[in-house]
């Protein structure tokens, strides 16, 4: 063992393995001195662990004596071997890999070179400083042309810009591959809203739908202004009168453009509230 491989146990794991992966990635070996694959696994790790020198922890549990560990975080065969990043499992497989194979899965934990660059470029940001936000995030994928959360930080920057065309061709490129599904999404929605918003005037909108209410095209424009304003509740409100009032409009436009908002806020804790009202109040609408 070297000083980056340890034995853990039930005792110890929260602190040796939880909250040291707060600080560096932890790979759990789960083993077993009768498993002839631990054998010929677990050596490589080791040899790993110390080549990286710090990049990573090992932490060997024997599953045998630490039955209700394994039974914890669902072993049904060993070896197993689970990573946990900031306190989380994040990826782990099971059986003997080749040391290419483990090479791969271990670089995929360790933190990009990238990393400091996105950090200074949210510091550039909150502090007003959209241009040197783009150039420390445009650098950080020099860096790392594959790191996802920099590519997606930069479309996030753009479309706050009004930068939506670089924004769209972006998000065209790493959409299909980015494993952050759910900030993809959101990212979409927020193009989409941003491109159906574009030259739209929200006060001449709302004074020609009071003098027509049943102008649902003129309806669907002002919801779309609403939601590029953040004005959330108001524009999910004019959408699903559209549903009320002709839900076919526009190939079913408005229910469509209501859960393209749902995916967009679902990134945003604070308006869970409004989007679980919502899709209650459509699916009754629906029904």
């Amino acid at each position: 063992m070297s000083a980056h491989a340890y034995d853990v146990g039930s005792a110890d794991f929260q602190q040796a393995v939880i909250e040291a992966s707060r600080r560096v990635p932890v790979l759990v070996d789960f083993w077993a001195p009768w498993c002839a694959p631990c054998k010929a696994l677990g050596p490589v790790l080791e040899k790993l662990a110390a080549e990286l020198d710090g990049g990573f922890i090992l932490a060997k549990v024997n599953s045998d004596d630490n039955q209700e560990l394994a039974a914890r975080y669902g072993v049904r065969g060993i070896p197993n071997v689970k990573a946990f990043v900031n306190g989380e499992l994040v990826d782990e497989f099971t059986g003997a890999l080749p040391e290419a194979q483990l090479r791969e899965f271990i670089t995929r934990l360790l933190p990009s070179p990238a990393e400091p660059l996105r950090q200074a470029a949210a510091a550039a940001l909150a502090h007003g400083d959209t241009g040197g936000a783009r150039t420390l995030l445009q650098q950080a994928l020099s860096t790392d042309p594959g790191n996802d959360d920099a590519s997606l930080d930069l479309i996030e920057l753009e479309l706050g810009a009004d930068g939506l065309a670089a924004a769209k061709e972006l998000l065209a490129v790493v959409a299909d591959g980015a494993r952050d599904r759910a900030r993809v999404e959101a990212l979409q929605a927020r193009l989409h809203l941003a491109e159906a918003a574009q030259g739209l005037d929200a006060g001449a909108l709302a004074r020609s739908l009071a003098a027509n209410p049943a102008d649902l095209e003129t309806r669907l424009q002002l919801a779309n202004a609403l939601a590029s304003r953040n004005e959330y509740r108001a524009a999910l409100e004019h959408l699903l009168e559209i549903v009320r009032r002709d839900r076919k409009f526009g190939d079913e436009i408005g229910r469509k453009t209501m859960l393209t908002l749902f995916a967009l806020l679902a990134e945003q804790p604070q308006h869970e509230a409004l989007v679980r009202e919502f899709r209650l109040a459509l699916g009754r609408t629906l029904n």
